[in-house]
């Protein structure tokens, strides 16, 4: 059975940090594109950051400079700096099969159940 598993999600204030983990079982993930998705409420599914199979990411200018996504066999994280009260939403974890990565949420083959992020300023 293939699982995503997120955790490292809290309540933080402005300024401070976060590292979401998300662990990736039940097939190997090595050859698929993984991303980062949040969702607010009352809100659509938002694209965060994604990186290849090769280890190259790409960033929502929203998040530009303020967040790493880095992975590790079957793991993938999010390092958060700079938290800002915008940045509160359950955060999403995605595996994506196939040739070209995409910030579409609609391509993503493979989801996790969501950590909750929440900052106050």
């Amino acid at each position: 059975q293939v699982q995503l598993v997120e955790s490292g999600g809290g309540v933080v204030q402005a300024g401070e940090s976060l590292r979401l983990s998300c662990a990736a079982s039940g097939r190997t993930f090595s050859d698929d594109h993984m991303a980062w998705f949040r969702q607010a409420p009352g809100t659509e599914r938002e694209f965060v950051a994604f990186i290849r199979r090769s280890g190259t990411a790409f960033y929502a200018n929203s998040v530009k400079g303020r967040f790493t996504i880095s992975r590790a066999g079957n793991a993938v994280y999010l390092q958060m700096n700079n938290l800002k009260p915008d940045d509160t939403a359950v955060y999403y974890c995605a595996a994506m099969v196939g040739l070209v990565p995409s910030t579409d949420a609609g391509i993503y083959d493979y989801w996790g159940q969501g950590t909750q992020v929440t900052v106050s300023s």
